[in-house]
């Protein structure tokens, strides 16, 4: 019998992240502070760590994981790397699809990979609480989870949305220990605006983003966490990948293309990163690879986007950062796939998009919950709607293979369970859910709100 999962022993756990960061080709454009100059450590310091900033601003290849947070990582990692071999079976494609599943993790996602070691490096700080937000409310658990691995705690910020749709997630959170409140809320003055301007206000990421960030940095015992988009978090998430090529090499494969979802772009950067890398080392294997970012057409940054600087935040608390955007004041839908409902994108993963080396796609909300119930009724595996996302471009990729009869080899990051997303699978099936593109006159309206720099 063919083995159809790869497993790693725990001693295999990576040792060191992969920082891309080493081997882009242009340093990245540094974010920059209220006057249009680069951000100080000293501006960023207001809600971070030091050992985070110099994870954030670091050029070295290779960071250290501390030994403290691979203990931790024992919990669950190494996560295996499955063969959809019964997916592949109703596809009747030529292509071998395997998955990288972090859906073992407490929090049921990859999240807990940067959450764990953001709330040891807040530890050793003497930071004594930490504010997040969260959209689906996949990270604001795994921040949960992870403050109470060292005794943090946590104040979480859920976009009000998700919130309402969400709420065993949210009860993850609060049997945790963290407090969590729906966004725009009454407790910071961004979401008293926010609510002043439009009481039904539904939250968005950066609105969320703008209220954990207001009270972090009014409270000097209190530092901000992020579950995306910014260079530490992506760091942290290249174990995904670190793990994936090792389990490659144990069977002899290679991929011909990787695939994750992208909303801020964590658990895309964190499959593709590492494989991205054998690619400016000059590794044969990846000479031909192909990586795809893959977002909601109700949401495209990637794919209808100004590559502009702009702040990270609804309300302009954080840096300006170059980056893929729609504007800092773009108001997505409320879809369901709640962790990529941001305006932006991780400045690594737009700065690799821009530079051609990783292609983005979008794909509708009935076609993601489409290839998802297909995915689960092959594989048993129910996955979260932005991993949906992966796995329909997945079963794309296959289908084009089966018609060409090229034997492609495909990885796609299966970000985690949706066993706390069966609200919306059930919407799908009743029928109410919809597609929407996001009109691109509402993009360009958005976009002329975008800093004015240099």
């Amino acid at each position: 019998m063919e083995n159809t999962r790869i497993l790693l022993e725990q001693n295999e756990i990576p040792t060191h992240w992969y920082n891309i960061v080493a081997d882009l080709k242009t340093p990245p454009a540094p974010p920059l502070g209220p006057d249009g100059q680069p951000a100080t450590p000293e501006q960023m310091g207001v809600i971070f760590p030091g050992a985070i900033l110099e994870q954030e601003m670091s050029d070295q290849r290779w960071i250290p994981i501390p030994q403290e947070v691979r203990e931790i990582y024992r919990l669950w990692r190494p996560a295996p790397l499955v063969r959809a071999v019964r997916l592949e079976q109703v596809l009747g494609t030529t292509a071998k699809i395997y998955y990288k599943y972090e859906g073992v993790s407490p929090a049921g996602s990859h999240k807990p990979n940067s959450a764990v070691p953001q709330a040891f490096y807040n530890k050793q700080a003497g930071i004594k609480r930490l504010t997040t937000e969260t959209g689906a409310g996949q990270w604001g658990s795994s921040i949960s989870f992870a403050g109470q691995m060292f005794g943090l705690p946590v104040r979480v910020y859920m976009v009000k949305v998700s919130y309402d749709q969400k709420p065993y997630r949210r009860l993850m959170m609060q049997t945790w220990g963290a407090e969590v409140f729906a966004s725009p809320s009454e407790l910071t003055q961004t979401g008293r605006a926010a609510l002043a301007e439009n009481p039904d206000n539904q939250g968005s990421l950066g609105l969320a983003i703008s209220e954990a960030v207001e009270e972090a940095a009014s409270r000097p015992d209190t530092n901000y966490t992020l579950g995306s988009v910014l260079n530490h978090v992506l760091l942290h998430q290249t174990i995904v990948g670190l793990e994936a090529k090792k389990q490659f090499d144990k069977i002899g494969e290679y991929p011909d293309v990787v695939i994750g979802p992208c909303g801020g772009g964590s658990s895309f950067g964190g499959i593709a990163f590492p494989f991205l890398a054998d690619k400016a080392a000059g590794d044969k294997r990846a000479e031909n690879l192909r990586c795809l970012a893959v977002e909601p057409t109700s949401c495209p940054t990637l794919t209808k986007g100004a590559y502009a600087y702009d702040f990270g935040d609804a309300s302009g608390f954080t840096p300006l950062m170059k980056m893929y955007t729609l504007g800092h004041d773009f108001m997505p839908p409320g879809i369901h796939a709640g962790g990529l409902r941001y305006h932006g994108a991780s400045p690594l993963v737009s700065q690799v998009v821009h530079e051609g080396l990783v292609e983005p796609v979008a794909v509708s909300q009935l076609a993601t919950f489409e290839a998802g119930v297909q995915f689960a009724r092959a594989e048993g595996i129910i996955p979260a709607p932005e991993s949906c996302h992966a796995i329909r471009a997945a079963i794309d990729e296959a289908l084009k293979a089966k018609v060409t009869g090229e034997p492609k080899v495909i990885l796609f990051n299966l970000t985690g369970h949706g066993h706390f997303d069966m609200s919306s699978y059930e919407r799908f099936f009743s029928g109410k859910l919809e597609d929407y593109d996001y009109p691109a006159e509402a993009v360009a309206r958005s976009l002329e709100h975008l800093p004015k720099v240099g």
